[in-house]
């Protein structure tokens, strides 16, 4: 299946928009494991096998496991993904963003080392920065568009004098991904959900792509806003949390809270689907 294709049903399969983010930090695991980066496998694989039939994706971050020289431990996790739940997709979270034989290489390292069904790409550079990524058949690709930082304003909230209507610049960048950039279906959008009148514009200019939002948990974002401005039946929404999910005990029932969490942001987001 193409990466848009498992999106959809997993969302079917697990009744679900919500995606765990898995940004391991060592010093905040629970109990033994604290402090010990050998262990971060051991920490996401029971996070993993908790949360499995909760989610619509997973999303590891790989500068917490690059960090703590753990990439060999990244790649064991996403085979362990792939066993523990073979349908649902993983998003590297990784925001690459440059050209030619080097966006070539970091296409490579997404998809053939760490076997991702898509990943998160600056669009800074423009097009160029894009189209490696675009070769591997059936791999998606997000584009951080609207995000959750404040900071996001000192440019994406800036207008583009010249162009047609002179939009923000985080529409165009969402015209472009609805329109001529996403050649073969394979685009998706990063929108923060600490800003959900943004999600409901970047839909409307981008009816069709996936939405990647991340912001709920820890960063404060409101779950059913979220959904009601992003969600569509034809356009699914991949809503992320981690640090919620992830440290939701510091106990030996880490992944037992975890589940927890997961389950109830899970419930929160179908009931404002409804």
């Amino acid at each position: 299946m193409t990466f848009i294709e498992m999106l959809r049903a997993a969302e079917r399969q697990n009744d679900s928009m919500l995606c765990v983010g898995l940004d391991p930090d060592p010093a905040r695991f629970p109990g033994a494991l604290k402090g010990d980066a050998s262990k971060i496998y051991d920490f996401c694989a029971a996070i993993v096998e908790a949360t499995a039939d909760l989610v619509i994706a997973w999303k590891p971050q790989i500068a917490y496991f690059a960090a703590h020289r753990a990439e060999a431990q990244l790649e064991q996790l996403v085979a362990h993904m792939r066993k523990v739940s073979p349908g649902v997709p993983v998003i590297l979270d990784a925001k690459r963003g440059d050209i030619g034989s080097t966006a070539e290489q970091y296409a490579v390292e997404a998809f053939e080392r760490y076997d991702a069904d898509a990943v998160t790409l600056s669009p800074f550079m423009g097009f160029d920065s894009i189209e490696p990524y675009l070769k591997y058949p059936g791999k998606g690709a997000f584009l951080l568009c609207r995000t959750s930082n404040p900071g996001g304003d000192d440019l994406q909230a800036q207008r583009l004098a010249g162009v047609a209507g002179e939009p923000l610049l985080y529409e165009h960048i969402a015209r472009q991904a609805q329109g001529p950039w996403n050649r073969n279906g394979q685009l998706g959008l990063v929108v923060g959900a600490t800003y959900p009148a943004e999600i409901e514009r970047v839909r409307a200019v981008a009816p069709t792509v996936p939405l990647l939002i991340p912001g709920v948990g820890a960063q404060g974002g409101d779950a059913v806003a979220t959904v009601k401005a992003g969600w569509r039946p034809d356009a699914p929404i991949v809503v992320n949390s981690s640090r919620a999910v992830l440290y939701a005990s510091q106990g030996a029932d880490y992944a037992a809270a975890a589940r927890r969490v997961a389950q109830q942001t899970r419930e929160q987001l179908q009931a404002a689907r409804t």
